[in-house]
């Protein structure tokens, strides 16, 4: 059969791909949903780029409002508003994954969201990001699906106790979950999360808790940070160290995973990728915990001791730029290591002492309430090696 020239013209050509959009310009917008402290170093490092930043979220006391060009206060419901939004921004990224999904589609019809709806739908639900992993062939905790007080019986039967319930969405700093221990009524645990769809994960014996920082372009060049070793205090992260004491090799399959998942969900941004490191027959081995699309807590160091920043980082790759070298500043072969301690609640108020401490670097977030379990700021060292 011969296809007329209207059938194989290019715009009857049903393969044919979009063409990218253009790299933004200096001057132009990044809309950046989420006023928090995430939302906050993005907007500092747009403008250090010469980029202008719109926030956009439902909290009026929103830190990241201070040092943006311009902010919407309205709901993520309110449909109206986001339209008003998206017209007037470039882009649009996002400082955190709860955002609803209702929200990023209605932005997506009419301007560009990255890293994509599909990345950010991957990682807002527990369950869809374990079966994500699963058809990657990468390791994670056992786990199983929980709808109801008498699946989490079965799922306890299988994953034994003690085991982790977590709500399927919404969880963060340990919120939205519950330890499953011996001899818990499952039906009280069940309803203590509200009856929410949820999961049933079991206890990893690891040895650390370890992240990859990466960043993928829109052309897919990847570049990732140092892997960094991470200590939680009542399921909030308190200390990173880069780069982790771990093998080289270990190092290497976990930046070899990051690059895996950035590539498998077509990423475009920043994103992390928590670990566990587990030690078996004397072997480093690693399974996946979970993948945040957006900067994350644990690439904070970046600020002070990388080459670029996973704030700039995130920026290049949302306006089509070039990444930026991920390299760690400093003498990389006598030891020297970072540390990067974060300020929860009243601990925000030694920063008298931390501002005179020579070589401390103080990041203060200009939240107004100090309350318990609320990331303040955070303190950044750089340790010299033995």
């Amino acid at each position: 059969m011969t296809l007329s020239n209207d059938a194989a013209s290019p715009e009857h050509d049903p393969v044919s791909p979009a063409p990218a959009p253009a790299p933004l310009a200096p001057g132009a917008t990044v809309g950046i949903l989420g006023g928090g402290q995430l939302g906050r170093m993005l907007a500092m490092a747009a403008a250090r780029l010469g980029l202008k930043s719109h926030i956009y979220t439902d909290e009026a006391d929103s830190p990241a409002f201070d040092v943006s060009a311009d902010r919407t206060l309205a709901s993520f419901g309110d449909e109206r508003a986001l339209a008003e939004f998206a017209a007037k921004v470039d882009v649009v990224t996002y400082e955190f994954e709860n955002v609803p999904a209702r929200a990023v589609a209605i932005l997506a019809e009419t301007g560009l969201v990255r890293p994509g709806v599909e990345a950010l739908a991957a990682c807002q639900d527990r369950l869809l990001e374990k079966q994500f992993l699963a058809g990657l062939g990468i390791a994670t905790a056992p786990y199983m699906r929980v709808d109801d007080a008498g699946a989490l019986a079965r799922a306890v039967a299988q994953v034994g106790r003690p085991s982790i319930l977590k709500t399927r969405r919404f969880g963060y700093d340990g919120k939205g979950q519950v330890l499953v221990r011996e001899g818990a009524d499952l039906a009280v645990t069940f309803r203590s999360l509200g009856g929410a769809p949820s999961i049933l994960e079991g206890i990893v014996p690891f040895r650390k808790e370890i992240s990859v920082v990466a960043a993928r372009g829109v052309n897919g060049a990847f570049a990732a940070f140092d892997v960094c070793e991470n200590t939680h205090e009542n399921h909030i992260l308190k200390v990173t160290r880069a780069p982790a004491r771990i093998l080289p090799q270990t190092a290497a399959e976990a930046v070899s995973l990051a690059k895996k998942i950035a590539d498998a969900l077509d990423y475009v941004g920043v994103l992390a990728v928590e670990m566990f490191l587990l030690v078996e027959g004397g072997s480093e081995t690693l399974r996946v915990n979970e993948i945040a699309p957006r900067v994350h807590n644990s690439g904070h160091w970046t600020l002070d001791a990388a080459a670029t920043s996973q704030f700039e980082q995130h920026v290049r790759a949302i306006a089509g730029w070039p990444l930026g070298a991920a390299v760690r500043l400093g003498d990389l072969q006598g030891g020297e290591h970072v540390e990067m301690h974060n300020l929860i609640g009243q601990e925000v108020f030694a920063y008298g002492s931390l501002l005179a401490e020579p070589g401390a670097r103080l990041h203060l977030y200009g939240k107004a309430a100090a309350r318990p379990g609320r990331k303040m700021g955070h303190v950044t060292r750089i340790i010299p090696g033995a």
